[in-house]
């Protein structure tokens, strides 16, 4: 099983779920988003409440209707960078934290 970052995710990156990751390189950064590299991922959870988005889940906990992210998440990993450390989240992260449906601005 493996965790994985969904929608909320988009245009915030917050990334202190990559300080508590006890695997490096198991986070990939995208431009507007983070992925979890499922082939990395140990399942120990540590990531999912360190996570001020709430876009972190379990394989088998996601919510209706971000199931397709556990795929977006294997797809993105492959060409993304990894991530091991903390940086700034996006400029109005505050702002988009709390906005739905933003699948359509994900950046690749």
């Amino acid at each position: 099983m493996t965790y994985v970052v969904t929608e909320n995710c988009i245009r915030c990156k917050y990334t202190d779920c990559v300080e508590v990751c006890p695997v490096p390189d198991t986070f990939r950064e995208g431009p507007n988003f983070l992925v979890i590299d499922p082939k990395l991922c140990i399942d120990c959870g540590l990531c999912e409440p360190e996570c001020p988005a709430e876009a972190i889940f379990a394989e088998d906990s996601l919510p209706e209707g971000q199931e397709e992210f556990l795929a977006l998440n294997e797809e993105l990993a492959k060409d993304w960078p990894p991530i091991n450390q903390v940086k700034d989240p996006l400029p109005e992260a505050d702002v988009w934290v709390e906005q739905e449906d933003k699948r359509q601005y994900l950046a690749r």
